[in-house]
């Protein structure tokens, strides 16, 4: 049976390291936020950035833009938030409507402000998480599956950089019916599609890692991507969904608030 790889613990021990950092600079730290139109998952994330921020010491502004803002508007108010000398750090909640294009919106934002975009929250997550299990990435057979801009791509290159054996699917694998081949060969494997189910739990290598940062709604239920109980009992670590990835993708939001504020003095 697995062990439970829980980020609430992790997260818990760094937090404390950026609230001396926080101290140590001696200023307030503001992270703006910026919500366009209304998502449930986006008001969930917000809270709980805001939550964090609030409990080390850091001013959250949230503001919120109706659903009809046009890409042109946002951009206007990214750049007034960019001369904002109190702001230091800027993050768009996702998902945004249909008439932007978020990597448009991206090119917008200050790089000293850009605390997404310096180190991506949720890859750095999973690299922390796969830290605290002790492994040796050299060599080790790494699947990721998913190769969006935030999660998949930038995860491949943090693990290229530890000198792991990489392979990315995504769905040109799936329509191939290769999806299971390379699942069976991962000694570590982290899934990032959002869809409930989509990898098997007989599809597991006996005594792999298993990140899952997939969350999916089903009924009442918060899922994540890997069919969890028949994983749970091949994996030699597997993260639960919810409680994994996610109380940890927060904490490395602030952390890279702290980075972005040193870098502005």
């Amino acid at each position: 049976m697995a062990k439970l790889l829980e980020g609430k613990p992790l997260a818990e021990k760094i937090k404390q390291g950026i609230k001396q950092e926080v101290l140590s600079l001696k200023k307030k730290l503001v992270l703006a936020s910026v919500q366009v139109g209304e998502n449930p998952g986006a008001s969930a994330y917000v809270k709980s950035q805001q939550k964090a921020a609030e409990s080390l010491g850091i001013e959250y502004r949230l503001d919120k833009l109706g659903q009809e803002t046009s890409e042109k508007s946002l951009i206007e108010f990214i750049q007034k938030l960019n001369s904002d000398k109190s702001v230091n750090g800027i993050i768009v909640q996702m998902p945004l409507p249909s008439q932007i294009d978020y990597k448009e919106i991206s090119r917008h934002i200050s790089p000293e402000k850009d605390i997404e975009g310096m180190h991506p929250c949720t890859p750095a997550s999973v690299m922390e998480l796969l830290n605290s299990t002790g492994v040796d990435l050299y060599g080790k057979e790494v699947v990721v599956v998913g190769h969006s801009e935030i999660v998949g791509k930038p995860l491949a290159l943090l693990l290229l950089d530890k000198f792991a054996t990489v392979t990315v699917c995504h769905i040109g694998t799936s329509k191939a019916g290769k999806l299971e081949e390379h699942v069976r060969k991962a000694e570590v494997l982290i899934v990032a599609v959002g869809k409930a189910g989509l990898i098997k739990g007989e599809w597991i290598k006996q005594g792999a890692i298993v990140i899952d940062v997939g969350i999916n709604r089903v009924g009442d239920k918060i899922v994540g991507d890997v069919e969890f109980e028949e994983a749970e009992k091949r994996a030699s670590y597997i993260t639960p969904v919810p409680g994994g990835v996610g109380p940890l993708t927060v904490t490395m939001l602030m952390r890279n608030l702290v980075e972005a504020a040193k870098l502005q003095q």
